[in-house]
């Protein structure tokens, strides 16, 4: 063999000896990336099932709301007593006149802040400015 061509062969079998382990350190990379693409493509089907089994669910029932709780005052259950039976909104002034109450200013007041409590507590509604009806559950 010629003594020039010898150190080139040489450097072209080093060269293909260095690109064939590069070669083969890219082929396990490209098997981990595909083996961590294939996990991922599993893993975002299965949430994609997961939300279609979810939208397909009917919606829950609400949760039935605890009564609140009353004053301990009995007139409260009383005011409470003659909406059960009431057809219909009543004032401060017809609340007295159900419960027998004096129509006195000092009653009609009293009876009225009772109510506007009843409504933050959630119990009664104010349609209207004085106009007062039970909520339903």
């Amino acid at each position: 063999m010629n003594a020039q061509v010898t150190p080139l062969l040489e450097r072209i079998d080093a060269r293909e000896r260095e690109l064939a382990i590069a070669a083969e350190k890219l082929r396990t990379q490209i098997d981990e990336l595909a083996a961590r693409l294939r996990g991922l493509d599993e893993e975002i089907e299965s949430l994609a099932v997961t939300r279609k089994t979810l939208l397909a669910l009917p919606p829950a029932p609400e949760p039935a709301k605890e009564p609140p709780d009353l004053p301990a005052h009995p007139a409260y259950q009383q005011i409470l007593d003659v909406f059960a039976d009431a057809a219909g909104p009543m004032r401060a002034r017809d609340l007295c006149q159900a419960l027998d109450l004096p129509l006195k200013p000092k009653n009609i007041e009293s009876t009225r802040h009772k109510l506007k409590r009843l409504v933050g507590l959630g119990v009664l509604a104010e349609t209207e400015p004085g106009l007062f009806i039970r909520r339903r559950p």
